[in-house]
């Protein structure tokens, strides 16, 4: 179960001013899952406007319903070895988002897994957080306990031309479980938490497809 509470620690770093995040990249997608356009940038580089637009983008993710719209799954074992998106997760973590070929990979295995007939644009967000200490009354003091480093994704349909609309699909990674990470488990966001994306689902949980 995810702790509310957590996620909205999370979110609390997520300001224009206060910002956890480093980097953002992303791709838009047409209605054939092919990429038409790419970006990875410096999350500082932004202007003041086009943070504040896609702080609201990530923050979707934690912010939503805790244990409805976003629920925590654990990686199968099976799906932690050769080929598996775990293992491409880690390394997009590990790098911050600056492996440009890990990001194309990401971006075929999302589309493969969602084949819809509109265009679409997934972007993810790398950032550092230093969990604070808490007190017996549980009030945060100055030390940090752990930096917690994660990635969000989001993917949406498009709006306009380069603007996408709410995300309807994402994920944050690693899970942010009792204020700390855990690599094992994945927290998985559905705008309908009705209408299951199954095959994005089983691309996080499963094998990667090979082309």
């Amino acid at each position: 179960m995810i702790n509310r509470e957590d996620m909205l620690e999370l979110t609390r770093r997520m300001t224009p001013k206060r910002t956890c995040f480093d980097r953002i990249a992303g791709a838009y997608m047409n209605d054939m899952g092919e990429v038409d356009d790419s970006f990875n940038i410096h999350f500082g580089k932004l202007t003041g406007s086009e943070k504040s637009r896609n702080l609201e983008l990530a923050k979707t993710v934690p912010f939503s319903k805790t244990n409805v719209q976003l629920k925590e799954y654990d990686f199968p074992d099976e799906a932690k070895g050769k080929d598996s998106m775990w293992q491409l997760l880690l390394a997009i973590l590990q790098c911050g988002l600056k492996n440009d070929a890990l990001m194309e990979i990401l971006y075929e295995q999302i589309a493969d897994g969602y084949p819809v007939d509109y265009d679409f644009a997934t972007f993810v967000f790398h950032g550092v957080y230093d969990v604070p200490l808490k007190g017996k009354d549980k009030e945060s003091l100055w030390e940090s306990e752990e930096v917690y480093e994660f990635i969000i994704c989001t993917i949406s349909p498009m709006r306009d031309a380069y603007e996408p609309a709410e995300p309807v699909f994402g994920f944050l990674y690693p899970a942010f479980s009792d204020r700390s990470a855990d690599k094992d488990k994945i927290d998985i966001f559905h705008a309908n938490p009705e209408s299951l994306e199954e095959g994005l689902m089983y691309k996080l949980l499963g094998k990667i497809k090979k082309s």
